[in-house]
């Protein structure tokens, strides 16, 4: 296999975290010797989340096994998913905001299609249902654990909890049709067709479209770890991929973020 430089869309601050946690598990487990530092390995990990590297190329890239690169990504896979934050860690961090955007997104797999459970109507394809709520600048704050994608987005916020949490808290919450009869604090707009609407209903919904769409930047960074374009592992998997791409990219935003994490 041939081997050529390339480059990850991260900053080194990125880096220089996981590594930090990856020396902190070695020295818990008394390790004394991996074919990789704990800096190569980091690198590794990230080139196989950010950029979707198969195990193969991996091996082929930084000289090692491909049983090792599995071994090294489960093994970071695991040290982050221990540290993302949980639902009632985001509530107490949205109860601080003026109001969060809740909704949910499809991340692909590869299934065959008598694999039903996993088939989303809505998308026409098989995958996992993920929630994920937004603060209003569209900044992501929290992923829920993946669901079959046939689960309906309402149906995956009640499974979660997130409803209720964000009710007792007392959170204001925008959502599309996808909630309807929510309740709590869930905000929806008017159902029905354009032409059928009032003006006022019209111009809520305007407005309501206007402030979720801000939380379209939240799938971005979500969807910006290519991995999690097209999954090709177990689905038992998937919850701690998007709870170690959502500690690292947490772990590495910008310093308010990290202030309000702390």
């Amino acid at each position: 296999m041939l081997v050529y430089p390339s480059g990850i869309d991260l900053s080194s601050s990125t880096l220089r975290y996981l590594s930090r946690r990856l020396s902190a598990r070695r020295l818990e487990r008394g390790t004394r010797w991996r074919r990789l530092s704990a800096d190569r390995q980091a690198l590794l990990v990230l080139a196989h989340l950010r950029c979707g590297h198969t195990y193969a190329q991996l091996a082929a890239g930084f000289g090692v096994g491909i049983a090792t690169v599995h071994r090294y990504v489960a093994e970071a896979v695991e040290v982050l998913a221990a540290v993302a934050p949980d639902l009632a860690t985001a509530v107490r961090t949205a109860a601080r905001k003026a109001f969060v955007i809740l909704d949910g997104t499809l991340l692909p797999i590869d299934r065959i299609a008598a694999d039903r459970p996993y088939h989303s109507g809505k998308h026409k394809k098989h995958g996992m249902n993920v929630q994920v709520i937004a603060d209003p600048f569209g900044r992501l704050l929290w992923a829920s654990p993946a669901l079959p994608g046939a689960v309906h987005d309402i149906r995956a916020a009640r499974t979660h909890g997130v409803i209720e949490a964000l009710a007792e808290a007392g959170v204001r919450c925008w959502a599309d049709k996808g909630y309807q009869g929510a309740g709590g604090t869930v905000r929806v707009p008017y159902r029905g067709r354009w032409e059928k609407l009032s003006a006022g209903q019209k111009a809520v919904n305007v407005s309501h479209a206007r402030i979720r769409a801000v939380g379209e930047q939240a799938m971005a960074t979500l969807k910006s770890w290519r991995l999690l374009r097209k999954l090709r592992c177990s689905t038992t998997r998937i919850t701690d991929l998007v709870k170690a791409v959502l500690a690292l990219h947490l772990a590495t935003s910008s310093v308010s973020i990290q202030k309000e994490w702390a």
